[in-house]
């Protein structure tokens, strides 16, 4: 199991390298690493670079580097732990509606030019993530409605049902405001371009405290696994439990989707992969499917910005290429299981 974590680790360390030294402009590795010494301990930096590469490095590159690593483990981090609550590997926050909303909050913003009173260039990402949070939070209150056990499937059909409803709302403001159309498409499509290091700065705290905060109850999530009467037989609160950890895994994706737009599949991929090589322990599974999530996004962003240079794709289209036959994968080899 050791030489399984190095490995992924080494793997997830190249990746990092890779999207910061590959691009329109190629940087060689070494030069990275002169750059970074530069800028974190302040060492000599050799005379062949200059500041233009330093810029690059510095204030382009390792940013949005960063910022797709993080997107990547939030999104598997919450993928994982809702297919393992709803005992369903193709559930996500998407299944229930949570991308549905962020999308919403964006659309008011793009279509309508809702801004709020403090803090007006943050309104995006604030509406996204309390639209998403509350998409969540509405379908959690309709199943508990619906049924008192909140089984998993009426909580995974409600998402489904409530997630059309507010894509058919969005839709309509898509034929309303056609003007804003294109700026709306592009941010659902996803995209690491022109983000900086005040990015990184808040989604990265956000991260970390809802990955430690899942990672606490590993030994709850390992237990459901089995089955909720016998989760509930031996002392699990599963109701408690599992609404807090939808709405934290929601908290997560609502907060990326915020500031990155709507990137599918990485969630349900890389928590599949995860589970394959290292098993279904969640002492596992968490803290790993966060490193593959990242690694898979940094990779996918490589992939957009360089497969057709110098047009970029959107990341979201690169994950989707790549997610959609592993989501039918899974979809039927589940089934031929079941037959």
């Amino acid at each position: 199991m050791k030489t399984k974590i190095v490995i992924t680790v080494c793997i997830a360390a190249i990746a990092i390298l890779l999207g910061i030294a590959v691009g329109s402009v190629n940087i060689p590795p070494s030069d990275v690493f002169n750059i970074l010494g530069y800028n974190i301990f302040g060492l000599n930096l050799p005379e062949h670079i200059n500041d233009g590469r330093v810029a690059i490095v510095w204030n382009a590159r390792l940013p949005r580097t960063l910022l797709a690593f993080i997107a990547g483990a939030t999104l598997s981090v919450s993928g994982a732990v809702m297919q393992s609550i709803l005992r369903n590997p193709l559930a996500s926050s998407y299944t229930l509606g949570v991308s549905s909303g962020a999308s919403l909050g964006a659309a008011l913003v793009i279509f309508i030019g809702v801004t709020l009173p403090i803090l007006p260039m943050m309104t995006l990402p604030i509406l996204g993530f309390t639209f998403g949070l509350a998409t969540i939070l509405i379908v959690m209150a309709i199943s508990r409605k619906l049924d008192i056990r909140m089984e998993n499937h009426t909580i995974i059909l409600t998402g489904m049902v409530f997630s059309l409803f507010i894509n058919a709302i969005t839709t309509l403001m898509f034929a309303l405001y056609r003007e804003s159309m294109q700026r709306m498409i592009f941010w659902q499509m996803g995209s690491f371009s022109m983000r900086d290091w005040h990015t990184i700065y808040i989604l990265a705290p956000i991260a970390l405290v809802g990955i430690f905060v899942i990672s606490r109850f590993k030994w709850e999530l390992d237990v459901m696994t089995f089955g909720e009467e016998q989760a509930q037989a031996i002392g699990v609160n599963i109701r408690r439990v599992k609404l807090t950890l939808l709405i934290i895994a929601a908290a997560l994706t609502g907060s990326t989707i915020a500031f990155v737009g709507v990137i599918g599949f990485v969630d349900l991929v890389a928590p599949h992969i995860v589970r394959k090589i290292f098993g279904s322990s969640h002492r596992y599974t968490i803290p790993i499917s966060a490193i593959v999530g990242g690694t898979f996004m940094v990779l996918a962003d490589i992939a957009a910005r360089t497969v057709t240079a110098p047009i970029e794709l959107p990341v979201g289209a690169v994950t989707a290429i790549i997610g959609a036959p592993f989501f039918a994968y899974i979809y039927f080899s589940k089934r031929k299981e079941r037959d």
